[in-house]
């Protein structure tokens, strides 16, 4: 692989705001509205975009306590991003203090080169640093990223509605339990 190619990975700063909220938004729209064709209404849609991946949302989630972001660039480009911060799963175990992997995306241009699995990894070992239990959401139809998930030590640990606008997907609730030293 040419040099200038290669995946530099690094902690996200605010300066990075606009180019993390853009791919967010369109690796979120290839994935569950292209890949999957989930039929979301276009007023919740809207909400939800409005809510999650404006300029704004993001500012706030970079700056946000406890949360920890890292990204992946090719070329001077963002081409996927981890997110981990405090874990707000709605689940009876689950508490402040663990660990959520809040996001991990990867633009199209950059998937099959590893960089999900680099980012997944570390954010892995950055959650490693946090006390208890470590957990995740994944949308229950998207197998792939469950596999993956159960392959790093996550299991199904229980079952939500993750709202987009007043849409629910049907999300799976993984949890990790890490050996503490």
């Amino acid at each position: 692989m040419d040099p200038a190619y290669q995946p530099r990975f690094r902690p996200a700063t605010s300066a990075d705001a606009e180019p993390l909220a853009i791919l967010a938004e369109r690796t979120f729209v290839e994935t569950f509205i292209d890949g999957f064709q989930i039929p979301y209404p276009p007023d919740d849609l809207a909400a939800f975009k409005a809510e999650v991946f404006s300029l704004e949302a993001t500012r706030d989630r970079l700056v946000r306590p406890g949360h920890d972001w890292e990204v992946a660039e090719i070329e001077g480009r963002i081409v996927g991003f981890s997110e981990i911060g405090p874990a707000s799963m709605p689940h009876p175990d689950c508490n402040p203090e663990h660990a959520e992997l809040k996001r991990l995306y990867i633009g199209s241009e950059a998937q099959g080169l590893g960089i999900g699995t680099r980012l997944l990894e570390s954010a892995l070992t950055r959650m490693d640093r946090r006390p208890g239990p470590q957990w995740l959401s994944v949308w229950s139809e998207n197998h792939k990223a469950q596999r993956l998930y159960r392959h790093y030590g996550f299991d199904k640990a229980g079952e939500y509605g993750f709202p987009v606008g007043s849409w629910r997907d049907h999300e799976f609730i993984f949890r990790r339990d890490p050996e503490q030293p």
